[in-house]
């Protein structure tokens, strides 16, 4: 049996079973070190990123926990995001297919109180939630976490970025003493350590082995003479690449929204993802970008971290990343499952260091390319080709992707190979059609019927 084999671990029965279908058969680097010690009890700090496997490692070793016939919550995981939390959510659904009357709630906030605390009236064994709504719960008394005997701090980092501090204190106030914590964090600032003294046992540190950009993943360098040249250079990359889809990384929120603003004016089109966005705004701008009905994205890394962003043609660096894992992750966005990928990155004279620890951390050496000549301003920007509907109903009136495909195609004169990722939510649905045939599809929702019923539909528009 080999050492990295799922089976080689103390697991129950229905877990290895259902690893095997799902076909789970060898430990990522993360979860070799760290599931043997989360299985004996330990308190864990593990040093991992997104797409590591970390997620199945807490998320076995909770549920190799669990007490299933014991109906209460016994393990709480703390996400920064609602889009990481309900990543995680689903995953651990998965994992937990092989024990009977799992129930998994998710605790996030940008949706309403009420039906969440008619879920909690109901029951569940596993909570995955942000800390603000966890927080709200429980100032509210509709959250009882006495029972719970395992906290999860999923990528403590950036929470602590947010400004989570008060509230992780708040919420680990509210818990048993006697529990087991798993801490996990891309990085590891001063903060994560007062973290784990704060709230953990003589924790195991561990550590997956540092990530490599992948072969399939081309990098270029370009150097800018100072800020006010970064955005007409990325002008000129975007017109001479036309990237179908890619993701422009800045390192704060004010940077994201200068330059939107300027690539808007530019005519390209293109979205925004920081902090000061509602959730529903959050929302479509992500629905947008996934279905490819939007070209380009502008984020901080804490906007995009935890984000399920793939297939990316290219990724751009407006500055340098001060920290070289983060330089990593970003790149990796692209050129994943064996596709090519670009990743872009402008710096000056003053990034040298950045620059200097980026040669180390990659075992490389960074020179400069020229930008593209300025005749590429002749190009128009890129267009998507797909446009977004947004229909005003969803899961909770009924209404699955096949109903929205039955109602488009029904006369024929709209293609099923013109549409299309469909999204359906709670109470809307999202359904990405060619931008030809996108005012014929538009009249169709408006004017025809799906399922018998009537229902009001857009087209969301920057």
């Amino acid at each position: 049996m080999s050492e990295t084999a799922f089976s080689s671990l103390a697991l129950k029965p229905e877990l290895l079973s259902n690893l095997e279908t799902l076909g789970y058969h060898e430990m990522t680097p993360i979860q070799q070190e760290s599931l043997p010690p989360i299985l004996l009890g330990v308190d864990v700090v593990g040093q991992a990123k997104t797409g590591s496997g970390k997620t199945a490692a807490f998320g076995l070793g909770l549920l190799n926990k669990l007490r299933a016939k014991r109906f209460c919550i016994q393990s709480l995981v703390l996400c920064p995001t609602r889009e990481l939390a309900d990543q995680v959510a689903t995953e651990l659904r998965r994992l937990a297919r092989g024990i009977p009357n799992v129930k998994i709630l998710t605790l996030c906030g940008g949706t309403p109180l009420g039906p969440q605390v008619g879920s909690l009236e109901h029951g569940a064994h596993i909570v995955v939630g942000t800390p603000g709504r966890i927080q709200d719960h429980l100032s509210r008394e509709t959250l009882d976490l006495s029972e719970v005997n395992m906290l999860v701090l999923d990528e403590a980092d950036r929470m602590l970025e947010m400004g989570f501090q008060a509230e992780l204190d708040y919420i680990v106030a509210r818990m048993p003493e006697h529990r087991q914590t798993l801490l996990f964090s891309a990085t590891f600032p001063d903060e994560i350590q007062k973290v784990a003294d704060s709230f953990m046992l003589r924790p195991k540190m561990v550590k997956a082995a540092a990530t490599k950009v992948s072969s399939d993943i081309h990098q270029h360098f370009f150097e800018v003479e100072d800020n006010e040249a970064r955005i007409p250079a990325l002008q000129l990359l975007l017109l001479q690449y036309q990237p179908e889809s890619s993701v422009i990384f800045a390192n704060t929120k004010k940077e994201v929204k200068e330059i939107t603003r300027a690539l808007k004016n530019y005519g390209f089109n293109v979205l925004a993802l920081h902090g000061d966005l509602d959730q529903r705004d959050r929302d479509l701008m992500l629905t947008r970008f996934a279905n490819k009905s939007a070209s380009i994205l502008v984020a901080t890394d804490v906007a995009a971290r935890g984000l399920d962003i793939d297939n990316l043609d290219a990724v751009f660096n407006y500055h340098i990343a001060h920290d070289t894992e983060v330089h990593v992750h970003r790149v990796g966005r692209t050129g994943r499952a064996g596709s090519q990928g670009n990743a872009f990155s402008l710096f000056s004279a003053k990034e040298a260091a950045k620059i200097n620890r980026l040669e180390d951390y990659l075992g490389i050496k960074v020179d400069g390319s020229p930008l593209p000549n300025r005749s590429v301003l002749n190009n128009p920007p890129m267009r998507p080709s797909l446009m977004t509907i947004e229909i005003d109903g969803g899961k909770k009136q009924k209404l699955r992707p096949g109903d929205i495909v039955g109602a488009l195609t029904r006369d024929g004169s709209i293609k099923g190979d013109q549409l299309g990722k469909i999204q359906v939510t709670d109470f809307r649905a999202y359904v990405a059609v060619n931008r030809k045939v996108a005012g014929k599809a538009l009249t169709a929702m408006e004017r025809g019927k799906i399922k018998g019923r009537n229902f009001r539909a857009r087209m969301l528009m920057d």
